[in-house]
């Protein structure tokens, strides 16, 4: 059990503590780089050897093989139908190579990782003893993070801005997530005791949650499912690279990135809040009497009030409000398009000149 849930006010859910009393403003003090928060909603995954950066290269989404020490990049490991099973945030200290999952996906990936190693100089590691520590920015909260575990690999999120090699459908700018700037540190356990019994502020996963879903930013634990397609989330932006070699997935990647659309997009909703309900993962999205979606994630954020991700059917068209249903309230959604039903079909395809069929002359 983390240190943190004797801080005062803790109040703790399954996966850590959810907020210490104020979740709105814990959001404000996160945003402004003032607080810390205890991912126990996180764990880490050490890949080390000489090989260990071509290999991943050759294996997920992204390009790694060239990737500097200390450069925050993330990576998908796809089916052979390119649809996401794995995702990882990634971050390499010259010697090892960190991976930071969502805690569900942890086993799943460390177990396929060992299952891919084959003659490859790499080891696969399990960090159990290793925790995560998140904050926004260069404020307070990273200098107090660096004070108890000086040399911390810290993962700086590239949600920030489009990667190299990627790809944005989002058609707005600036887009919401040119704001987030997020790190997460990977500490040992006795420097995060440090750190819950020190006087740096703290928030809960609930503040985490809030500003995520603000930036409009995925994530494996809430936006991804057994059809998911990254393009269908805008993971293109961050973590496929379009023009690396070959992996699994691959085909697909570039077949709807190029010639088709992916068959559901994902809306950032505002939801009515006059009647106080928030709605939770898995409420059905309407529009009117017709199922269309489902919510991911939602929050009550501490500037834009009650908001929400949902996958839609790329069918409906974005300028149509929509209703969630949460138990026995219709809540009013307005959705803002984060990626267009058009997405997609970017290849400049010459026509082939017609073929002149006259009859021939007799």
């Amino acid at each position: 059990m983390s240190a943190f849930t004797n801080r005062p006010g803790a109040v703790s859910g399954d996966a850590g503590v959810v907020h210490y009393g104020n979740p709105l403003g814990e959001q404000r003090q996160l945003a402004e780089g003032q607080a810390i928060v205890d991912r126990t909603d996180r764990r880490v995954i050490a890949v080390a050897g000489v090989d260990r950066l071509t290999w991943l290269d050759s294996i997920a989404s992204q390009a790694l093989a060239s990737l500097e020490p200390g450069r925050g990049t993330e990576l998908l490991i796809l089916d052979p139908q390119g649809r996401v099973e794995h995702a990882a945030s990634v971050v390499d200290d010259g010697e090892t190579t960190w991976l930071i999952v969502d805690a569900g996906d942890a086993d799943g990936l460390g177990g396929w990782l060992r299952r891919m190693v084959f003659r490859s100089r790499v080891e696969v590691r399990d960090e159990t003893d290793a925790a995560v520590i998140a904050f926004a920015g260069d404020a307070g909260a990273r200098a107090a993070v660096l004070a108890v575990a000086p040399g911390a690999p810290i993962w700086t999120d590239p949600w920030s801005a489009v990667s190299p090699g990627g790809w944005q459908y989002a058609p707005i700018d600036p887009h919401p997530g040119a704001d987030f700037a997020w790190c997460e540190a990977i500490v040992p356990a006795e420097a995060r005791d440090e750190l819950a019994a020190g006087d740096t502020a703290a928030a809960g996963l609930l503040a985490a949650e809030a500003l995520r879903i603000a930036a409009w930013r995925p994530r494996w634990a809430n936006e991804v499912d057994e059809r998911s397609l990254p393009h269908e989330v805008d993971w293109l932006r961050s973590a496929v690279h379009l023009e690396k070699g070959c992996y699994r997935g691959q085909e697909t990647v570039a077949k709807v990135h190029n010639l088709g659309h992916p068959p559901r997009r994902l809306v950032m909703l505002h939801l009515d809040g006059s009647d106080s309900v928030l709605p939770q993962p898995g409420a059905p999205v309407a529009n009117g009497d017709d199922i269309v979606g489902t919510v991911t994630s939602s929050a009550l954020h501490y500037q834009a009030g009650p908001i929400a991700l949902a996958i839609i059917t790329r069918r409906v068209p974005d300028d149509v409000e929509l209703t969630v249903r949460a138990g026995d309230a219709i809540i009013a959604a307005g959705q803002e398009v984060i990626v267009p039903a058009d997405a997609g079909a970017t290849a400049s395809i010459p026509r082939l000149p017609r073929l002149n069929r006259r009859a021939p002359a007799r």
